[in-house]
């Protein structure tokens, strides 16, 4: 028996007796609370039109923005490998400038506070 035959073998039986031990090893009591869905901290049984706070939205429209940043810059160190490193260098500090300047624009706007 060769090396990759051994290797799925082993994967396949250790994937199975992991997924058996996964549904027997576990209690099953669950309780009213675990049972309700979650919401946000909001009662799921109350009405749906209580009053919200826009700046919960805007907090989590920032965090998106930033984490959509962190995403567009993680193939940055591959860029040192193209053929003009300088200019994907140039187009990441601009996308880092950009989004600095626009969270400057909110801070001082007010629009990170978050009481009153």
């Amino acid at each position: 028996m060769n090396l990759v035959t051994t290797i799925i073998i082993i994967a396949t039986a250790l994937s199975t007796i992991l997924a058996i031990v996964s549904f027997w090893l576990p209690q099953m009591a669950p309780d009213h609370e675990k049972l309700s869905p979650y919401e946000c901290g909001f009662d799921p049984l109350g009405t749906a039109r209580l009053p919200f706070s826009l700046r919960f939205f805007l907090i989590a429209i920032l965090f998106l923005l930033f984490d959509l940043e962190i995403a567009l810059l993680l193939p940055l160190p591959w860029g040192d490998q193209l053929s003009s490193p300088l200019f994907t260098f140039l187009w990441a500090s601009a996308v880092l400038a950009l989004l600095t300047l626009g969270l400057v624009y909110e801070w001082l706007q007010g629009g990170l506070e978050w009481a009153e």
